[in-house]
């Protein structure tokens, strides 16, 4: 594994936060058999993320990539000098409060290592939750811009919605004057998507214009007829989990895909077939899928999964990332949260996606992104790649 630290910064000074008296953990390494040399015999980390509800297929993803990935940066060990990783894991179901509840119980017992979590609102819940506790938070694949910059204990492992956006943008000329409407649910994840196209492709000269939809929406179809009515330029849409089908169905039937260019991300390996007919009429602009990137470290990363009879997708680098930097942190900081924040700003390292750039000024996670258009194969569709969009070309702004 080459990790290479760009710039490592003294100790970080911790802004004022509201700490929790019942659990808020002492920010140095927790206890263990250490000597002054040495780090704890022992340090656990503590995963927050979706095993059950609407978005469990993520949560699966990132779990099963992040004991790759800590097999992989340990070297089959489980721990690195000396101190072994513990990992205890907890499902949020994709519940914030669900997730507090869990991240406050490993807090109180000692933990100051958190990771995961698929949903944006639960990542933004669990970063407060990390800045009044002042422990290390790592999460991924949630993508929302606003857990980008929240406070100085936040990380992210994945990519961000206004890189999606900017992929986006790559597939298009001159947007200024056109209209874009953004389809997308009425949530955080989609709330994110619409401000990041009204940040990115509205200050390109685009009039945006958010079709925003209730999560616990099932019927579509007056929905794809007001994208229809508007005639917009361009749509953007932005979805994720169990209902995605229904959703293209609709789209597909009222005729929006036909009369007007749609750009979506392309999701897990489960979505594939739900465009239908329609999938060669969608560009698609993608986070991961396993057959992009062509680097020995995709390679590993995709062979321990299948291994270990899962399938490398969408979300499989946000976990092999999280344990890449988690190993990064320990190795560094020996569990005291102030080094191991310190150890991380900077921080670059090669994932399987290439080269991983962890800026210094907001956390954001520097990387490249990809255009993919899927084709026909026997009964169903796969992923084929159109070009990598490199890293700084789809760099989001950094938070203020």
């Amino acid at each position: 594994m080459r990790v290479t630290k760009k710039l490592l910064l003294g100790s970080v000074v911790a802004t004022a936060a509201l700490v929790l008296a019942a659990c808020a953990p002492n920010t140095a390494a927790p206890a263990g058999d250490a000597t002054e040399d040495a780090g704890p015999s022992e340090i656990t980390v503590g995963i927050v993320t979706s095993e059950t509800g609407p978005l469990a297929s993520y949560g699966k993803q990132y779990l099963d990539a992040f004991e790759a990935g800590l097999d992989y940066a340990t070297g089959g060990t489980g721990e690195i000098d000396g101190t072994t990783i513990v990992v205890e894991n907890r499902d949020d179901a994709g519940d914030a409060d669900k997730a507090v509840t869990a991240v406050k119980e490993l807090i109180g017992s000692g933990v100051n290592i958190i990771a995961g979590t698929a949903s944006s609102g639960v990542a933004l819940a669990v970063a407060e939750q990390a800045a009044q506790n002042k422990v290390l938070y790592i999460s991924g694949p949630a993508a929302a811009d606003a857990i980008t910059g929240i406070n100085e204990y936040t990380f992210r492992s994945g990519r961000q919605s206004a890189q999606d956006v900017a992929t986006a943008g790559t597939f298009l000329d001159d947007v200024e004057g056109k209209t874009v409407a953004v389809f997308a649910q009425d949530s955080a994840f989609g709330q994110g998507n619409a401000a990041a196209v009204e940040a990115i492709l509205g200050a390109k000269g685009a009039t945006v214009t958010p079709v925003l939809v209730a999560e616990d929406v099932t019927e579509f179809t007056p929905f794809a007829q007001q994208v229809l009515a508007a005639s917009p330029d361009l749509v953007f849409v932005a979805w994720a989990g169990a209902t995605s089908g229904a959703m293209w169905q609709a789209m597909s039937q009222q005729g929006v895909l036909d009369e007007i260019p749609v750009v979506t991300g392309l999701g897990d390996a489960a979505t594939f077939g739900a465009y239908g007919e329609a999938s060669e009429k969608i560009n698609f602009l993608n986070h991961y899928f396993s057959g992009a990137p062509d680097n020995d470290v995709n390679a590993e990363m995709v062979d321990a999964i299948e291994a270990a009879g899962g399938t490398a997708d969408l979300f499989s680098p946000d976990g092999f990332n999280a344990a890449i930097m988690i190993v990064h942190a320990i190795q560094e900081g020996a569990g005291d949260v102030d080094a191991m924040v310190a150890a991380l700003e900077g921080f670059e390292f090669d994932g399987p996606k290439g080269t991983m750039t962890v800026r210094e000024s907001d956390h954001a996670l520097i990387q490249d992104m990809y255009q993919v258009k899927l084709v026909a194969d026997g009964g169903s569709f796969v992923p084929e790649l159109i070009d990598t969009v490199s890293a700084d070309e789809v760099a989001p702004a950094e938070a203020q």
